[in-house]
Parts: C-alpha cells; sequence; structure tokens
C-alpha cells in the first residue's frame, strides 16, 4: 500500500525520510499521486494549500486520509471516507493528554499554570497545549508561550542541540500547600516519525468507516 506524504516543511520532510514501514508500504511524496492507482494512506501534514485535492483524491480512490494540522476544515466535515484527525503523533504524549481528558475535572478549583516551548520558528497554534489546557478547564489564552531561545536555555533547560526541534509542555498545579508538576518533553524528530508509522499501519489493517476519527479513539480501542 502507498503511504503519501503531503507538505514541503519541516514534518513532511522528516517523514519522507525517517518514516519506517515495511512491505507492503511505500512512502512517497505528494507530487506522484497522479501517477498512484488503488487506495492509498493520504498523511496531510502540509499548511493547506494542497487539502482541497488531497480530499479529492481521497474520495476519489477511497483512501484513508490522515491530517496532521490542526484547525483543519476537514474536522467538521462529513467525508465519503476515512479520516483520522492526529494534532500530535507522539504515542505516549497522546496515552498522557487522554489520561487528562478523562481525568482534568479533578482539578477544578485548584490554581494552574501551563507553559509550553517549541522551536523558536513555530507559529501555529500549539494545538497539544490548547488540548490540555482544555482537559484541565484552563482558557487557552492562558497558555503561556516560551520562543525565546536564551529562556529555553536556561529557565527550561532545553539541550542546546534541541533548541530547533523540541516541545515542551510544563504544568503547575497547586493549592498554596502542596504543588504537583507534570512534565512532558519531547526532543528530535523521531518521536513523531515512530508514532505517524504505528498510526499508518493502524489505519491500514483495520476496516475503518467513512467518518471523522479522532485518534483518541485510536488510544481507547490499544490500536496505537
Amino acid at each position: 500500500m502507498r503511504v503519501l506524504i503531503v507538505g514541503s516543511g519541516k514534518l513532511a520532510s522528516e517523514l519522507l525520510n525517517e518514516l519506517s514501514l515495511s512491505a507492503p508500504f511505500t512512502v512517497r511524496s505528494w507530487s506522484s499521486a497522479p501517477e498512484v492507482q488503488g487506495r492509498s494512506v493520504v498523511v496531510h501534514a502540509g499548511s493547506g494549500r494542497e487539502l482541497n485535492d488531497v480530499i479529492a483524491y481521497s474520495r476519489e480512490t477511497n483512501s484513508v486520509l490522515v491530517e496532521l494540522a490542526t484547525g483543519s476544515k476537514i474536522e467538521v466535515a462529513s467525508p465519503t471516507f476515512p479520516v483520522v484527525l492526529c494534532p500530535n503523533t507522539n504515542i505516549l504524549m497522546l496515552k498522557f493528554m487522554n489520561m487528562l481528558a478523562k481525568s482534568g475535572r479533578l482539578f477544578e478549583g485548584y490554581r494552574i499554570e501551563l507553559t509550553e516551548s517549541h522551536q523558536a520558528e513555530k507559529q501555529s497554534t500549539p494545538g497539544t497545549a490548547v488540548a490540555i489546557a482544555q482537559s484541565l478547564g484552563l482558557p487557552a489564552e492562558d497558555v503561556i508561550s516560551v520562543r525565546n531561545r536564551e529562556e529555553q536555555l536556561t529557565a527550561l533547560r532545553i539541550p542546546s542541540e534541541h533548541l530547533d526541534r523540541h516541545a515542551l509542555h510544563s504544568i503547575i498545579i497547586g493549592d498554596g500547600t502542596c504543588r504537583v508538576l507534570l512534565e512532558t518533553r519531547v526532543y528530535g524528530s523521531s518521536p513523531y516519525a515512530d508514532g505517524v508509522s504505528k498510526i499508518v499501519s493502524a489505519v491500514a489493517t483495520r476496516p475503518l468507516e467513512n467518518r471523522v476519527y479522532a485518534i483518541d479513539e485510536f488510544v481507547e480501542h490499544g490500536w496505537v
């Protein structure tokens, strides 16, 4: 089965170079889509310019669309093919977020501080942080975003070799006398490529319905 990677940015390039999938999978760039006949798994890691063409292709070939972007219009669509929404593809992070979604309400009424840090050039909405905030009942505008490299080095202790590719989320929950710290750190690109490999394998080996799936469903079922 063909796996088509859509996009020209850092994530798409990393997936093309690092996606680890054995036969019968073959990984190709979206530019080769016109040559591909039959059902594929289309991984959309682009800005959205090609999304209309991706949707048309997936509809015509009954391909599975794996959407990695946050806030995509496909989220509210009624597709005639399977769509899997994956705003985060790090499997351990997904399981952590699933845990927070189930238990976050337990911390209602406590003081909560959420800090996220990514590489300086990241301009898009920090979707993972927004999802964590929602689980904890924290307004999205209260999320503290750090992009300053000096602050990342000193205050957040990000290793210098990972300043250009990292994701940190720090949650502090307190009541004045007790403080709980939950922190996640992702360095480099390999966790994302590994996660996409697992997600692609899961969608290719299961009969999915023609609807939108949240990746949380895959976590809940133990598919990833």
